[in-house]
């Protein structure tokens, strides 16, 4: 745990909040960001970097959903719901996005020795309870079987999922990335992605094991708090933490070097995407 409070503490933490962009802003953008950011700071031309984002009425999928057997049936389910939905470029399986779910993502250097992916995830659980530290809260971090997107560092309060971890590694950086369900139905969002299981999978036996959901073991952070808790009222205590782990903090957008490297990686998780959705 002492290498993973290491990756938290940085002399200059950069912050990119996009956090209130909109409904405009595509799920597309922020994954050629994280990987624009990757290419910068692992690379040494940026400080270490802390990005937070929401995106509205978005399904994010992973690679091995696209395999479902009857996919276009769970996708067009979705966009009954008023969900647009993208394949993902890191770990994982799918994931609601909305107004009430808050990603941050923290983008590091990969020294000579690198990083290894379990201090990774410790860094982020670490960040998430000194973020909540002054509740009486306990944070674990374990598979929550059940919920969407189960993982072994699942967080949860307890026995209830409200966040998730992953992990993407590009060109010596390292974006350690989490969905926060902040308000809103954890239940509800979790019956949305059982039904489009259902009706992708429709019964039919898979080599890949998909996950049986059941909606009651994931909420939501105001849920679980009991407590009016907004995405604003975290976006503070995540930059309190960063404040509290930087001598500086420089806010601010891409630059004209990173945004020609962000064209570059949007065409080419654009072109990803349709190759997986295209099938």
């Amino acid at each position: 745990m002492d290498e993973a409070l290491k990756l938290l503490s940085q002399d200059t933490w950069r912050l990119l909040d996009q956090s209130a962009i909109g409904p405009h802003f595509h799920a597309l953008q922020s994954f050629a960001t994280d990987d624009t950011l990757c290419a910068s700071v692992g690379s040494g031309d940026s400080p270490a970097a802390a990005r937070a984002w929401v995106h509205h009425n978005t399904v994010v999928l992973g690679i091995q959903d696209t395999k479902l057997p009857y996919l276009q049936r769970g996708l067009d389910y979705l966009e009954q719901k008023g969900f647009q939905y993208i394949v993902r470029n890191s770990g994982g399986l799918a994931v609601v996005l909305d107004e009430g779910v808050l990603n941050l993502t923290l983008v590091l250097p990969e020294s000579e020795k690198g990083i290894d992916i379990n201090r990774g995830y410790d860094a982020m659980w670490l960040m998430i309870q000194d973020m909540f530290g002054d509740l009486d809260l306990e944070i674990d971090a374990r598979e929550i079987v059940g919920s969407y997107c189960p993982g072994s560092y699942d967080l949860s309060i307890g026995g209830k999922k409200f966040a998730g971890i992953s992990q993407r590694r590009l060109k010596k950086g390292v974006a350690v990335q989490i969905y926060l369900c902040v308000t809103g139905s954890g239940s509800e969002r979790a019956e949305m992605i059982r039904e489009f299981y259902r009706r992708a999978k429709d019964g039919e036996e898979t080599k890949f094991q998909y996950p049986d959901i059941r909606p009651e073991v994931m909420s939501s952070l105001s849920e679980l708090l009991g407590m009016p808790i907004t995405v604003q009222d975290v976006m503070l205590r995540f930059l309190t933490f960063l404040s509290k782990n930087s001598s500086h903090i420089a806010s601010g957008q891409l630059t004209p070097k990173e945004f020609e490297l962000f064209s570059q990686y949007y065409e080419r998780v654009i072109e990803r995407n349709s190759r997986f959705l295209d099938q």
